[in-house]
C-alpha cells in the first residue's frame, strides 16, 4: 500500500535533488575529458568507443540490481540513502585516481570504479522521488533533478577553462594529464560528497507502511532463486509504456553516447586541426568542454520551461518537438561528410538545439513513465529503464569504431552527424508512445 505522501515545499524539493547535483558534476567531468584524456595516453580515435565501455556496462548490471535490493532495504539511513552514500565514497576515491593515470590501462580500472560507484549512487535517486513526493509532485520533482544536472554540468564543463583563466598550466607532454583536468577531478571529488551528504541530512525517508509483510519480503528476497524469478517476471510484465519508451531510448541514447565520444575528438581535428599532445589540441579540449557547458546551461534554462509547458502540452508532445529541434542541430554537423568547414564559434547553434533534447530527456520519458509503474516496484523499474539507456551505448562502443574507419574516413565530427540522425529516429517514434495513469501491478 502506498500513502499519500504530504506535498514538499520548492525548498525541500531542491534539497532532495541537491545530490543529483553532486553526481552530474562527477559525470560531467568524465564526459567532457575522457576522450581527450584517452587521446592524451595514446588511444587513436577508432580505439575510443571500446574504452569508454565501462559507463553503460556497469548501468547495465549495477542499476537494475541496486533497484531491486533498495525497494527491499530498510535501516537507520533509510531506504535509498545507504545506497547514495556507499556510491560517494567510491566515486570519490576515483575522481581522486584518475587524473593520476599515466597509461591507458590505468585510466581504464578507474573509470570502471568511477562509472560503478556512480551508478550506485544515481539509481535510487529516480526511486527517490517517487518515494518521497506526492503523484502532482513528481513531475516537479524530476524537473528539479534536470535543473540541478544544467548547473552541475554547466559549472564542471566550464571548470578546467575556469581554472585557466586563474592561471593553471594547460601544458602536458604526451602520456600526461595536464593541471586543470587533474585539479577539476579533484574539486569534482569534493563537490560529489558534499552535495550527496547535503541530500542524506536534509531528507528523511518514509519507512514502510506495514513493516511485517516488508518484512517477509526482506526474507524471501534472501533466494538468489526468488529474486532471480521475481526480476524476471517483473521485466516480463512491464507496461506498455515502458516497452514503447525502450526504442525512443535506444535511439536517443546511442546519439548522445556518439556525441560524448567523438565531439571532443571531431572539433580538435575538424576544426582546429590540431593532433594530441599539441597546445592546440589543449585548446580544443578546452572549447569541447565550453561546447558541452552551452548545452548543459540551455537544458539548464529549458528546464525550468519545461514546468510551464507541461501545463499546456502532453510529455509525448514536447518530447518529440524537443528530439527533433535536439536531432535537426545535431545532424548538421554531418555536412563536414560533405566537406563543410565549421569554425568554433558556428558549433553554438547546434550546441543550444542539443541542450533543449537534453533536457527533455533527463525528465520527459520519466514522467511519462512513473505513473505507470507500482510504487512498490518503483526503484527495480527505473533499473530496468537503465537498460534501455545503457544498450544502445554499448552498441556503439563495440560498433560504432570500425563503421566510423571505413564508412565514414575516420572523421569523427561527421560521427556526431549520424548520431543526429539517430535523434531524429526516436523523434519519430515517440509518436507511437501511449502514456499511461496510475497503472498498478501486481
Amino acid at each position: 500500500m502506498n500513502l499519500e505522501r504530504p506535498p514538499k515545499s520548492f525548498m525541500q524539493i531542491a534539497y532532495m535533488c541537491l545530490g543529483f547535483f553532486g553526481i552530474q558534476f562527477g559525470w560531467s567531468l568524465q564526459m567532457g575529458n575522457m576522450s581527450a584524456i584517452y587521446s592524451r595516453l595514446g588511444a587513436t580515435e577508432d580505439q575510443i568507443p571500446m574504452l569508454w565501455l565501462a559507463a553503460p556496462v556497469t548501468g547495465l548490471l549495477v542499476q537494475p540490481l541496486i533497484g531491486y535490493f533498495s525497494d527491499r532495504t530498510w535501516c537507520r539511513l533509510g531506504r535509498r540513502r545507504p545506497y547514495f552514500l556507499g556510491g560517494a565514497i567510491f566515486s570519490v576515491f576515483a575522481l581522486f585516481l584518475m587524473p593520476q593515470a599515466t597509461a591507458i590501462w590505468m585510466a581504464v580500472i578507474a573509470l570502471w570504479i568511477l562509472d560503478t560507484a556512480v551508478n550506485v549512487s544515481m539509481e535510487p535517486f529516480r526511486a527517490f522521488v517517487g518515494d518521497i513526493l506526492p503523484e502532482q509532485q513528481r513531475k516537479t520533482g524530476y524537473a528539479m533533478q534536470s535543473v540541478m544536472i544544467g548547473a552541475a554540468s554547466v559549472i564542471a564543463y566550464c571548470l578546467p577553462q575556469i581554472l585557466t583563466s586563474f592561471g593553471v598550466s594547460t601544458e602536458a607532454a604526451l602520456g600526461h594529464i595536464p593541471a586543470t583536468v587533474r585539479y577539476s577531478f579533484y574539486i569534482g571529488a569534493v563537490v560529489f560528497l558534499v552535495a550527496i551528504l547535503a541530500t542524506i541530512v536534509t531528507t528523511p525517508e518514509y519507512p514502510p507502511a506495514d513493516m511485517e509483510a516488508f518484512r517477509a519480503l526482506q526474507k524471501q528476497t534472501a533466494s538468489p532463486l526468488a529474486s532471480i524469478k521475481e526480476m524476471w517476471h517483473a521485466m516480463l510484465t512491464m507496461p506498455q509504456t515502458m516497452r514503447r519508451l525502450a526504442v525512443v531510448q535506444f535511439f536517443t541514447w546511442a546519439a548522445f553516447m556518439i556525441l560524448w565520444v567523438y565531439f571532443t575528438p571531431g572539433i580538435a581535428s575538424g576544426v582546429f586541426h590540431a593532433a594530441p599532445g599539441t597546445p592546440d589540441y589543449e585548446t580544443a579540449a578546452n572549447w569541447g568542454n565550453i561546447c558541452f557547458a552551452i548545452y548543459s546551461a540551455v537544458a539548464f534554462v529549458f528546464a525550468f520551461a519545461l514546468l510551464g509547458l507541461t501545463r499546456k502540452f502532453s510529455a509525448r508532445k514536447i518530447h518529440i518537438f524537443c528530439l527533433a529541434v535536439g536531432g535537426a542541430g545535431l545532424a548538421a554537423l554531418g555536412l563536414a561528410l560533405f566537406g563543410v568547414q565549421f569554425s568554433k564559434m558556428s558549433l553554438i547553434i547546434p550546441m543550444v538545439c542539443i541542450g533543449i533534447a537534453w533536457s527533455s530527456i533527463l525528465s520527459m520519458p520519466y514522467a511519462m513513465l512513473s505513473n505507470a509503474l507500482p510504487a512498490e516496484k518503483m526503484g527495480f523499474y527505473m533499473g530496468v529503464f537503465n537498460f534501455f539507456i545503457v544498450i544502445p551505448q554499448i552498441c556503439v562502443n563495440l560498433l560504432f569504431g570500425p563503421f566510423m574507419k571505413h564508412l565514414l574516413g575516420g572523421s569523427a565530427i561527421a560521427a556526431v552527424g549520424i548520431g543526429g540522425i539517430s535523434l531524429l529516429i526516436a523523434a519519430a517514434f515517440t509518436v507511437w508512445v501511449k502514456e499511461e495513469h496510475a497503472t498498478q501491478q501486481g
